[in-house]
């Protein structure tokens, strides 16, 4: 197993080929001299590989921040200031938002250390170094295991492994697959626990275009936010305190105020979330035809209900702000990935490259079934997939009351499980979360989500995978006769539709809290949803993944080894990558061609007074109106406002820096063209492209609109454009 694998890292370290196109592919750092660096040059970097990632000294990566573990951001200041999205930041700019003092609708911009904001729980993660640990992790697996047995070896390993290293008390460990578990990294990090909000446009800024704009180009968003980093007297990371001090990074990025031209080069560097490039064509077709529809519609009737409460009343709105943004996020981006993927025939490319892939298979190869196999295992688990994301997306996510009691299952089971130490080793971090949970909680909204939803639930399913309790004859309902009074019903009787009624229950004995709760009609039927859940469609569906993952590590290797002349790159999967590309508009549709900067302007042309999406401050307008644009214009004389590249993105790339090509700071990546989200699946050159807002847009709306110029004093500013000779230099502390 391992000489054959290390046959694939040679393949993967050989003269590379144009079948993988410029800005397609989320690339290892420590691996681009090896695999990039010299395409990278070609396309106008003028920084070495060694600059981007290095350990014996400071470099972009020591910049480079994984944000509460689901965003990206970076240090742009010697104190420790960290820039992100306005929508990486939402939930914490909601948090510190009353109706008295509504930052989410005036903005904050704290005007020194003092009155920077702390978040519980938020942190800032660093990579300190990554090891390439395959050989050690696959020491003993054979392609006669079973997936079960794989793991176990594996596991087996990993213990042995994470015993190697000699770790600070304030480090951590991560151990990722790559190539569906046919090549191991590790990566040792470094997490801050006191991360601050210093500032944030006003959501008629961060949010501008709101839902109608999302994924959408042309784009005129100033999806940003500040943040700053504390740290202990020693610089090491430390629990929130008043006596705690700003970070003092390794390095921090520069910020151009030179701007971008088309073509320019580009460079993201980031943890971008998850994609799956090596599928078959089956799985493919799955997504599209059957999980995508299902979700969508979810989610859209989840939505719709939810936006009906938000525009009737501003603390409704407020209290939905950053719930509504989460679902409509990936509701919008599902429609465009499948629409994409249709534009582009990705099923056909896959089809294509299927049929090549099994005329170049030896006779006798092992990897002759392979497909066959594949395809036959989706068409199995295609039910349960299917009944799987209707459970996640209507028990979980959309409907909160079961999603809050899907949690205190988890007291629950401790308490029958451990008894009172169990429960008590429970009960703070769940009496936190309903505090929260209530803050963002409203019961009349809920009850209609449940009704609508649980009606889709039992319509959209075979019978099989609908527990007895919801059916409707069970019920002595009507074949068309709706969930109204099912709904109206349970959130009368239950205990947990107010925070009140939850936290009096939580207040009880051990003994008596777990009685209250599992008496209770609401989490009654989440835990006998939750059970019919286990046996019916997770176990099957997870038995028939297991097979899946098994042959899709197969097939990835098979793939590798098939195609000596074609550059792999490993799927995302929340680890540091870099994508690198250009400047580049392109072509949506028959006799459109997008420009790929946008400007103040654009704002003012889609500005609607008064409208919750397309609204513009006052002292913006009349910013406008004066031209007032300090050192932040083009050439033209226009503020640009967002750009275009190539760059290969993803969930998780959200806050990622865009690098100019000498190492500075240009924009803040935030998202992706609509017609281009299917990049996830199936990256074309053609339409796939990122969305960033320009570092001048950003600078003015800090300095110029927010007045805050003592945060610009933090940065530093430059013109690597009018000096094109100068080097990058390590900003070291």
């Amino acid at each position: 197993m391992n000489q054959r694998f290390t046959s694939l890292l040679v393949l993967l370290l050989l003269p590379l080929s144009s079948l993988i196109y410029a800005g397609e592919g989320m690339w290892l750092p420590q691996l681009l001299k090896l695999l990039n660096e010299s395409e990278m040059k070609s396309m106008g970097m003028k920084i070495s590989a060694e600059d981007i990632y290095s350990i014996n000294k400071g470099s972009l990566k020591d910049a480079i921040v994984h944000f509460g573990g689901f965003c990206t951001s970076e240090v742009i200041s010697p104190n420790g200031l960290l820039l992100t999205n306005h929508h990486c930041g939402y939930g914490q700019i909601q948090a510190h938002s009353t109706i008295e003092n509504n930052l989410l609708k005036d903005g904050f911009w704290a005007k020194n250390y003092q009155e920077e904001l702390p978040n519980t729980g938020l942190t800032a993660t660093f990579i300190d170094y990554i090891d390439d640990i395959t050989t050690l992790v696959l020491d003993g697996v054979t392609d006669q295991l079973t997936a079960a047995e794989r793991q176990i070896q594996i596991d087996k390993n990993l213990a042995a492994i994470r015993k190697t290293y000699k770790l600070e008390s304030y480090q951590s460990l991560i151990i990722r697959p790559f190539f569906d578990g046919n090549q191991y990294f590790a990566f040792v990090t470094t997490t801050y626990r006191d991360v601050r909000l210093v500032g944030a446009p006003p959501e008629s800024i961060g949010k501008f275009g709101s839902d109608t704009d999302n994924w959408v180009w042309p784009r005129h968003t100033g999806d940003f936010s500040l943040f700053r980093i504390y740290a202990d007297k020693d610089n090491k990371p430390a629990d929130y305190a008043p006596d705690n001090v700003p970070f003092k990074p390794k390095y921090f990025l520069p910020i151009s105020l030179d701007g971008v031209s088309e073509g320019d080069f580009t460079l993201v560097f980031g943890f971008p979330g998850r994609t799956n490039q090596y599928l078959p064509s089956s799985a493919i077709r799955q997504l599209v035809d059957v999980l995508n529809p299902a979700k969508i519609a979810i989610r859209e009737t989840a939505l719709d209900i939810t936006d009906k409460y938000m525009r009737k009343d501003e603390a409704t709105k407020i209290k939905y702000a950053s719930k509504y943004a989460s679902i409509a996020n990936y509701w919008k981006k599902w429609i465009g990935e499948s629409t994409g993927l249709k534009k582009t025939s990705a099923i056909d490319k896959k089809l294509k490259f299927e049929r090549e892939f099994q005329s170049r298979l030896k006779t006798g190869s092992p990897y002759a079934y392979l497909l066959s196999d594949l395809h036959q295992l989706y068409k199995d688990i295609e039910p349960y997939a299917l009944a799987k994301d209707y459970y996640n997306e209507i028990v979980l996510r959309n409907i909160d009351l079961t999603s809050y009691l899907s949690t205190l299952s988890r007291l629950v089971n401790a308490y029958e499980n451990n008894g009172e130490v169990g429960y008590n080793n429970q009960l703070s971090g769940i009496i936190s979360y309903t505090s929260k949970f209530y803050k963002n909680f409203d019961s009349n909204i809920d009850q209609e989500k449940f009704a609508a939803l649980i009606d889709m639930y039992v319509s959209g399913l075979n019978e099989r995978f609908v527990p007895d309790f919801l059916q409707r004859e069970n019920l002595g309902m009507q074949p068309n006769e709706d969930y109204q009074q099912m709904a109206k019903d349970l959130y009368t009787l239950t205990s947990f539709s107010s925070e009140k009624d939850a936290m009096d229950i939580l207040n009880l004995s051990p003994e008596k809290a777990i009685q209250a709760i599992k008496s209770d009609p609401a989490y009654a039927l989440v835990s006998h949803w939750s059970d019919f859940y286990a046996k019916e469609i997770s176990q099957p569906y997870n038995q028939y993944q297991d097979e899946i993952n098994l042959k899709q590590a197969l097939y990835t290797r098979a793939q590798l080894e098939t195609f000596p002349e074609k550059r792999f790159y490993p799927d995302a999967n929340s680890t540091m990558r870099v994508t690198y590309g250009q400047v580049n508009g392109y072509v949506p549709r028959d006799a459109v061609y997008y420009e790929p900067v946008t400007y103040l302007d654009g704002v003012i042309e889609k500005y609607v007074p008064g409208d919750y999406e397309f609204d513009v401050p006052q002292k913006m307008l009349e910013l406008y109106n004066q031209k007032d644009y300090g050192q932040y214009a083009d050439k033209s004389g226009k503020l640009p406002v967002c750009f275009l590249g190539s760059n290969h993105t993803t969930g998780g790339n959200s806050g990622s820096p865009a690098i100019d090509a000498w190492g500075n700071l240009i924009g803040l990546n935030f998202d992706r063209v609509w017609e281009g989200t299917m990049s996830d699946i199936n990256y074309d050159e053609r339409i796939c492209r990122n969305i960033m807002v320009d570092a001048r847009y950003i600078l003015w709306v800090i300095d110029k609109y927010a007045g805050a110029g003592h945060l610009i004093k933090e940065m530093k500013l430059v013109h690597p454009k009018k000096d094109i000779k100068a080097p990058m230099k390590s900003e070291k502390r």
